[in-house]
C-alpha cells in the first residue's frame, strides 16, 4: 500500500492498549472506532468547517479516537494543506508523520498514546487537531502542556476540553 506506514508497538503498548477502548458518548466532532479492527478513520483537511463557515481552516474531525492498528487517514478535500505530526506531541515510539501540501497522508498507528497534529502553512491560524489511540493517559497531560501560540493556542483549548469530557466518559 503507497503511503502507509508500519511503526513497531512495543509489547507494554499493546497490552496496555488491550480492553482500554470503551465506547464514548457523543461529543461534537469526534470520531470513535468501530468495535472491529482494522478500521480505516478519515480526517478531511478543510479550507471552512463544513457546518460553521465562519470556523476556517479546520481539520474535521480535530479529534480522532482509534484503535491500536487503525488506519489514519488525512485527505486533503480543499487544496493548500497538509498533516504533519508535533514532534513534542507524540507518545514515546509513536510514529510520526509529515505530508506534502496538497497530498492525502495515510499510516497505520501501531503505538497507543495521543497525538497532536498540525497543518504546516495553516498551523498558526489554529488548523490542528489531536489523535488518541488506545489507552492514551501516558502522555495525554503531557501534551496538553505543550506551550501554544496565537490561534492555535485558543483551539487546543477547546481541543484539549472536548478531549478532557470524551476520556471522562469512557473512565466511567
Amino acid at each position: 500500500n503507497k503511503g502507509v506506514r508500519r511503526v513497531k508497538q512495543t509489547r507494554r503498548d499493546h497490552l496496555l492498549s488491550l480492553g482500554a477502548f470503551a465506547a464514548a458518548s457523543a461529543v461534537p466532532a469526534v470520531a470513535l472506532a468501530e468495535n472491529h479492527e482494522p478500521a480505516v478513520h478519515v480526517v478531511e483537511m478543510l479550507n471552512a468547517h463544513p457546518d460553521n463557515k465562519r470556523e476556517r481552516q479546520v481539520f474535521v474531525p480535530d479529534i480522532l479516537r482509534a484503535k491500536v492498528g487503525a488506519t489514519i487517514r488525512f485527505v486533503s478535500t480543499d487544496r493548500g494543506h497538509n498533516s504533519e505530526s508535533v514532534a513534542d506531541m507524540t507518545p514515546a515510539g509513536g510514529a510520526e508523520w509529515k505530508g506534502k501540501i496538497g497530498d492525502d497522508v495515510e499510516f497505520v498507528v501501531e503505538t497507543a498514546g495521543a497525538y497532536g497534529y498540525k497543518c504546516t502553512p495553516h498551523a498558526s491560524v489554529g488548523m490542528v487537531g489531536l489523535l488518541l489511540v488506545g489507552y492514551v493517559p501516558g502522555n495525554y497531560e503531557e501534551i496538553k502542556g505543550v506551550r501554544q501560540r496565537g490561534k492555535a493556542k485558543k483551539r487546543w483549548e477547546d481541543i484539549f476540553e472536548r478531549a478532557d469530557e470524551l476520556l471522562a466518559s469512557e473512565s466511567s
